[in-house]
């Protein structure tokens, strides 16, 4: 096992994948609404397309305003961010029928490190139940010592391959892939915010559990 060797402009690429391939779909569904709304007069094809783009552009705001606090600055060098405002971006991501969620944690002001680990977790957390389920995110502690519990239940639940070797920083290769990039990354704000990461997996429920070392 190698470790991976990735420098800034990779990293950047690669974040910047992986919110492009989130953010895609919804777009290019605006494209399709909109293309009917130029070229088809009947009555129901253009509320279809308007309910789609409207749908749509909800799903696309969502998911840059997650991107935005998960990848991004979200504030100047050790800022803090309310875990409301977590919770509120993260429920975003949920607005179709695929996958119910629940949060449960303080109202409190938390490094802005730790809360993008949750929120990265809460993203590998999706990947881990493909064929959707249910996601429960519990939030313990304080800011100073914490403790993340995310579980998510659904058939076929899975943890996502080559988990620990990524979030170590380690890969077969010695790179990753678009693929890898958000456990990787996940790894990389554990070690910044000074928390562990661990998977486990009963029957069709994958466990995540972070806390402080």
């Amino acid at each position: 096992m190698a470790t991976i060797s990735l420098d800034s402009l990779d990293l950047a690429a690669l974040l910047c994948s992986r919110v492009c391939h989130d953010v895609i779909s919804p777009v290019g569904a605006i494209v399709n609404g909109l293309e009917v709304l130029e070229d088809d007069s009947d009555t129901s094809m253009r509320e279809f397309a308007l309910d789609l783009i409207q749908k749509s552009a909800r799903q696309a705001s969502a998911r840059l305003q997650f991107a935005r606090l998960a990848f991004g600055a979200a504030g100047s060098a050790g800022a803090s961010i309310d875990l409301g405002d977590a919770e509120q971006v993260a429920r975003g991501l949920f607005l179709d029928d695929k996958i119910s969620f629940s949060w449960s944690s303080p109202r409190l002001l938390f490094p802005k490190n730790r809360v993008k680990l949750l929120l990265n977790l809460v993203m590998i957390a999706i990947t881990a139940i493909p064929r959707g389920g249910a996601i429960a995110v519990t939030v313990t502690g304080d800011a100073e010592k914490c403790e993340f519990t995310i579980r998510a239940k659904g058939l076929n639940a899975r943890i996502p391959a080559h988990s620990q070797e990524l979030l170590a920083g380690n890969s077969e290769t010695g790179t990753v892939d678009a693929h890898g990039i958000q456990i990787y990354y996940a790894g990389m704000v554990a070690r910044a915010s000074n928390m562990n990461i661990a998977f486990s997996i009963d029957g069709d429920e994958v466990t995540i559990t972070s806390a402080t070392v």
